[in-house]
């Protein structure tokens, strides 16, 4: 089965309602996609770091609980693993506070087994940080040589607003190694105080990549694509819990769909055609309203055995 490599941050999220913390899971974007991933039966495995503490070995344990090869997790041994607050207000949507003990960011790590069609999720922060940028685009392009399905969530908090201008060479990189990319209304406001997903399609991204989806919390899903393909998906209604990790679960979600329907590298290369884009974009919208239901940053374990099951059916019906 092909497989998929998620690179980027692992957190601590601790999260509060009324002030007060309610819980507290392991985090970070690609983490909780791989989690999801990783619990629906798909090979996964992260590329990441975090330190040699406690909190660093509950993550460890965490991913290898969930089926997610943590081989490749940087171990930091003189620093404190990342702590993210996160503070659900009366919509259940959070406001983020980071705090951060890595004084010297130096991502080590051995390039996992890529093959074509592999996929890596990549996104945040921490694919434009200036530190370990080398060490990241050394990845990305490494994978993009092997063959692999590069997908890239922007997801830039805005904390990190006033170094725009400092990361905006790493984004265009990052657009141009993706095949696809998704967004949020969030996100283009911040780096390019663009509201519109027409208006970010013509002017950032199509010169990059044509396959972008835009997303806009409850507001339906958008998709630009190749040939012109123009399509909303309205969001499924659910009762949210919180909202944290809907967008990481709407990329495992649509990466899930891609290997369900066998969809390869030269078929998103030569344009998706509609059946194709309705079917990923369905299990998206599955994986990120499964996820608004807890307090947790991931589908439950029931959920991914149920997705799982389906994943097994389809690929028994492919090899008939």
């Amino acid at each position: 089965m092909r497989k998929v490599i998620g690179i980027g941050e692992t957190v601590l999220d601790i999260i509060f309602r009324d002030e007060q913390p309610i819980s507290a899971v392991p985090g970070g974007s690609a983490f909780n996609a791989v989690v999801s991933l990783g619990r629906s039966g798909v090979p996964t495995s992260m590329i990441s770091e975090t330190g040699n503490d406690r909190v660093g070995r509950n993550i460890i344990r965490f991913l290898e609980k969930n089926g997610v090869d943590a081989s490749n997790i940087n171990v930091y041994p003189e620093s404190k693993s990342p702590l993210s607050l996160a503070f659900l207000n009366e919509q259940n949507d959070a406001e983020y506070i980071f705090y951060k003990d890595h004084p010297n960011d130096r991502i080590d790590y051995i390039y996992p087994d890529i093959q074509p069609d592999d996929i890596v999720l990549f996104g945040s922060f921490f694919a434009l940080n200036p530190v370990i940028r080398p060490q990241v685009y050394a990845f990305l392009d490494y994978a993009r040589q092997h063959g692999a399905i590069l997908y890239y969530d922007v997801n830039f908090r805005s904390s990190h607003r006033h170094e725009v201008m400092k990361i905006t060479p790493n984004l265009l990189e990052n657009l141009e190694l993706a095949d696809i990319v998704r967004g949020s209304s969030e996100d283009f406001d911040i780096l390019f105080k663009k509201g519109d997903s027409d208006s970010v399609y013509r002017s950032q991204i199509s010169f990059y990549t044509k396959n972008f989806i835009y997303t806009h919390a409850a507001e339906p899903v958008e998709v630009k694509a190749e040939k012109g393909f123009s399509k909303q998906y309205p969001v499924l209604a659910t009762k949210t819990v919180s909202t944290i990790g809907a967008g990481d679960n709407f990329n495992a979600g649509f990466v899930f769909g891609l290997i369900k329907n066998n969809i390869t590298h030269q078929e998103i290369e030569n344009g998706l055609t509609e059946a194709q884009w309705d079917s990923v974009i369905q299990c998206a919208l599955e994986f990120s309203s499964e996820c608004c239901r807890s307090i947790s940053n991931h589908v439950s374990a029931e959920f991914g055995a149920q997705k799982k099951q389906e994943l097994e059916q389809a690929l028994l019906a492919l090899e008939e």
